[in-house]
């Protein structure tokens, strides 16, 4: 990234050399990161991050469609989840002060989405179908693949949040049939504040911010080029480092769930115990609350989390958690650790020798112990 703050400073917009030249590098970035997904160049734009590609995808399918299913009986509908990220959740909710109906599909106890439940939710007025690829918060992989061919099959659009998925296992956008995916680059080592949304072939959307042409006029604004740059190069290094960091991440996930589960009674896992992403781990502990084992956690130099990074400061229990079941009280004792590339095995003993410990004494003090 560096030269490109400093050498190459070129808008990509303009047309004279130093245009040309970031120009380029924004086009090579393209490639790269298209590659990862089975995608083809033209098919990917580029956004400010996971949130905003939701929002175009949501939001843009919404305003091509709604003309035209707008005096069907059944809709304009939508399908998703409850347990979808807050950048998803929070905009079919705007869709639905708009005039837009939205079936929330109940999940299971592992906060699976039932295809053939998907399947009798759809109406002829049903134009999107939007659900997460691995979840934020529990780690639970869905069904992908099904769903995909599912929608394909009933002429739906098929749009899927793989922010947390992305670089962490394989997607084959055309093979796994998905109209439109959102990524986001901080996920994968990659800068904040940048990201992208694959818009498939088939897919015509309206843009829903207004100005130049950049990004064929769906996404207008000056390119972030030293972003851009680190988005693609964290793309290719996780492609190239994935089958490395599985095992590792594996290794490091399993044995902190067995160490967890074996050590401290009452202890329970959230989300799927197979079907999860390779880096994430979520427990619930009985007579515990959250926050308190959050912070007795960040005294031992130990980062986690009471929910996801975008609404941990919130005091309101997971809607993914109640979604799935657990009951409210359960819910706030619930946590979640996960581990990357640089974490060691060293350190997933660390926790497993002060957990009990920790989880012991906030149980003396807990008037649900």
């Amino acid at each position: 990234m560096q030269p490109y703050y400093e050498q190459y400073f070129g808008n990509p917009s303009s047309i004279h050399r130093f245009g040309r030249e970031a120009f380029e590098a924004v086009e090579d970035s393209r490639e790269k990161l298209a590659g990862s997904i089975n995608a083809d160049r033209d098919n990917i734009i580029f956004t400010s991050g996971g949130t905003e590609s939701d929002n175009i995808a949501i939001l843009g399918t919404a305003a091509k469609n709604r003309r035209s299913l707008k005096e069907h009986p059944h809709g304009p509908h939508v399908i998703t989840t409850p347990i979808e990220h807050a950048a998803v959740l929070n905009t079919c909710k705007y869709l639905e002060t708009q005039g837009f109906k939205v079936k929330y599909l109940p999940v299971d106890e592992y906060g699976m989405l039932d295809v053939d439940e998907l399947d009798e939710a759809i109406t002829p007025a049903t134009f999107l179908i939007t659900t997460i690829y691995g979840h934020n918060e529990i780690g639970t992989i869905e069904p992908v693949p099904e769903i995909g061919k599912l929608a394909a099959e009933r002429g739906v659009a098929f749009h899927t949040d793989a922010v947390q998925a992305f670089g962490k296992i394989p997607i084959d956008v055309k093979e796994e049939k998905i109209d439109l995916l959102s990524l986001s680059s901080h996920k994968i080592y990659g800068p904040k504040g940048v990201g992208a949304l694959y818009i498939g072939n088939d897919i015509d959307l309206e843009g829903v911010t207004h100005g130049g042409g950049h990004e064929k006029g769906i996404r207008p604004s000056t390119h972030n080029v030293p972003g851009i740059i680190g988005l693609a190069r964290a793309a290719e290094l996780a492609s190239e480092r994935m089958e490395e960091d599985t095992k590792h991440l594996l290794e490091l996930r399993d044995g902190l769930i067995r160490g967890i589960l074996e050590s401290i009674e009452d202890s329970y896992l959230n989300g799927h115990p197979i079907h999860r992403l390779p880096n994430n781990t979520h427990f619930r502990f009985t007579g515990i609350e959250g926050e308190a084992l959050l912070l007795s956690l960040d005294s031992k130099g130990i980062a986690a989390s009471t929910g996801s990074a975008c609404s941990s400061k919130k005091a309101e229990p997971s809607k993914t958690l109640v979604a799935i079941g657990i009951d409210p009280v359960m819910v706030h004792g619930s946590i979640r650790f996960t581990v990357g590339r640089q974490n060691s095995k060293e350190e997933v003993e660390y926790v497993l020798e002060v957990l009990p410990d920790i989880i012991s004494k906030l149980r003396e003090m807990s008037p649900l112990w």
